[in-house]
């Protein structure tokens, strides 16, 4: 059985948690990336940021491009070991709806796997089309 350490990324820009707003979307302009992990002085996963936090939590809420990071990352963060299979990792993304997931290992970010990554493997294909299904569902609004 495959496990994420088989198709996630590895190479993996990083933010310090003292960068601000600018320094993120210039690191995910240069890395053409929508997401990048933050980490503190010691290397240790804090959280991470989207290019939706940055426009909905930063941006939009005025702002500055100086802001701290910290301050629109997400910090409530689902992460997986480099051993976790790939199904197991799919099914963590369906249920929490997220399309990616860091790769932790002794507290230090490895990697990351995205859906394109589970999508690239002929045998977790079939598991990242369940997972980017049930993350595209949108709840009925009653």
């Amino acid at each position: 059985m495959k496990t994420v350490k088989d198709v996630m990324t590895s190479d993996v820009s990083v933010c310090q948690s003292n960068e601000t707003l600018y320094d993120a979307a210039s690191m995910m302009k240069q890395q053409n990336v929508g997401a990048i992990p933050i980490a503190d002085e010691n290397g240790q996963l804090m959280g991470m940021v989207t290019d939706r936090d940055l426009v909905i939590r930063g941006y939009a809420g005025k702002s500055p491009d100086t802001t701290p990071i910290q301050q629109v990352m997400s910090d409530h963060l689902y992460h997986v070991s480099p051993e976790t299979s790939l199904e197991e990792a799919s099914q963590l993304m369906a249920k929490h709806q997220v399309r990616r997931l860091p790769v932790v290992e002794n507290g230090k970010l490895t990697g990351i796997i995205s859906l394109g990554d589970l999508s690239k493997d002929d045998m977790s294909d079939h598991a990242a089309g369940v997972a980017l299904q049930d993350i595209s569902e949108r709840p009925e609004l009653h």
